[in-house]
């Protein structure tokens, strides 16, 4: 088969080969993102960094995403996916040489992390509108939920491998991994990967079909999705360190925690996007999943400000949960756009997720400084409680949010996917 499928047609080996070069060469960009966040312990234990600063640094990958991610989803609408992922990739890898030549200096360091996270926002435009192209709908929340894992995959992995190099073997053989896993990434993605095919699109209709236009859908999911990822990043960003400093967990047992939860948020990814597909809704299920985070992040401040163990138990339920709800925003927003709009659409999505990730970082170190971690994991289920009401009670069709019909995909070459092989 040479291209997408609607429901009716059997669903080929290459749409999975797609979806698994885009996921790992996400993953290992997010590898890439995480790094900062977990040379922290190192940073402010052995180092005497600060913890505003420390988050400042770990910001530094998103805030280099920030700047990007409109740019390469308008790039991957206009000349498709494959060149953007592998090139994106590639730039990554270049960036990680940078930063492991000029480790010891922290004003270069931050410099090609920000480099680093500009690059890497190549996969999350591209990748996303990659599996919208490649899959039909009534398998998209599977695809996209398989696609999402790449983002506590690769914190997972990073929490796993990053601390230990760094510990052991200094910060440039902790960059030394990351530049190696993208490296490879962008030769295969080049080889390998193919953009799905779709139907022409007339001079002029792209900017018709705009589906930010009429509706305020896109909108209210962006602002959903930004404040939930308060949460999920107070957690990712200072869950180590607080284990080490707060609990007396030793840091290799830490880092397992940690990525050991961001694996199981992986596989609910998964489940959750199952689960959208069999209710026919992206909506009701982000809305579930939001007053779950509210839930586990204020059982979590609880047991910390009572000093009590169970809190390690709990950080890794509020880990999980907190990440399960990117999946379902990401597939309705690409669902929504349209094939004409996904790049930019899944751009604007994630550009306001790491504006509120990089804020996270500096602002909750601080707050933790001042109040505590309890007052801090509070502060973030409050955030959690406002996205609620906000969920969509519409976004679950097959059209624009406009109303306009999205084009189907076809089998077939068309200018676009044409451009780009």
């Amino acid at each position: 088969m040479k291209g997408p499928i609607d429901g009716t047609v059997r669903l080929g080996a290459r749409p999975w080969v797609m979806l698994t070069l885009g996921t790992l060469a996400q993953t290992a960009g997010t590898v890439v993102l995480s790094t900062p966040a977990f040379l922290i312990p190192l940073l402010h234990t052995r180092q005497g960094m600060p913890l505003a600063t420390a988050g400042l640094l770990a910001s530094t990958t998103t805030i280099g995403m920030v700047l990007t991610l409109v740019a390469w989803g308008a790039l991957a609408d206009r000349v498709g996916e494959r060149w953007v992922i592998a090139g994106g990739i590639g730039l990554v890898s270049l960036a990680c040489a940078g930063a492991a030549l000029m480790a010891s200096n922290f004003m270069a360091l931050a410099i090609f992390f920000l480099l680093a996270g500009m690059a890497a926002a190549s996969t999350n435009a591209a990748s996303g509108r990659l599996v919208v192209g490649w899959f039909p709908k009534n398998r998209r929340g599977l695809a996209m939920g398989i696609r999402q894992m790449c983002q506590p995959l690769g914190v997972a992995i990073a929490a796993i491998v990053v601390p230990q190099l760094a510990a052991g073997a200094g910060i440039p053989m902790a960059l030394l991994f990351s530049l190696v896993f993208s490296g490879v990434l962008a030769v295969m993605c080049a080889i390998v990967l193919r953009n799905p095919m779709r139907v022409a699109v007339v001079a002029g209709a792209a900017d018709a079909q705009n589906p930010y236009r009429g509706s305020t859908t896109l909108l209210r999911i962006h602002a959903v999705s930004i404040l939930l990822v308060i949460p999920q990043f107070t957690v990712s960003i200072f869950g180590l360190v607080w284990l080490i400093t707060e609990h007396q967990v030793a840091p290799v047992v830490a880092g397992l925690i940690v990525g050991s939860s961001q694996f199981v948020g992986a596989v609910g990814r998964i489940g959750v996007g199952v689960w959208s597909d069999r209710v026919g809704s992206r909506m009701r299920p982000l809305r579930w999943i939001a007053l779950a985070a509210v839930a586990a992040i204020a059982v979590l401040a609880a047991f910390d400000g009572a000093h009590s163990p169970i809190a390690i138990a709990v950080v890794v339920v509020a880990a999980t949960i907190s990440v399960a709800d990117n999946g379902l925003a990401f597939t309705a927003v690409a669902e929504l756009a349209g094939p004409t709009w996904s790049g930019r659409a899944l751009g604007v999505q994630n550009t306001g997720q790491y504006i509120s990730a990089s804020i996270v970082g500096p602002l909750a170190g601080l707050l933790v400084g001042v109040a505590g971690y309890p007052i801090t994991f509070l502060a973030a289920a409050a955030c959690a409680l406002i996205a609620v009401p906000l969920v969509p009670s519409t976004g679950d069709s097959g059209r624009a949010a406009n109303g306009t019909p999205q084009p189907a995909a076809i089998e077939g070459e068309s200018p676009l996917s044409g451009a780009a092989r």
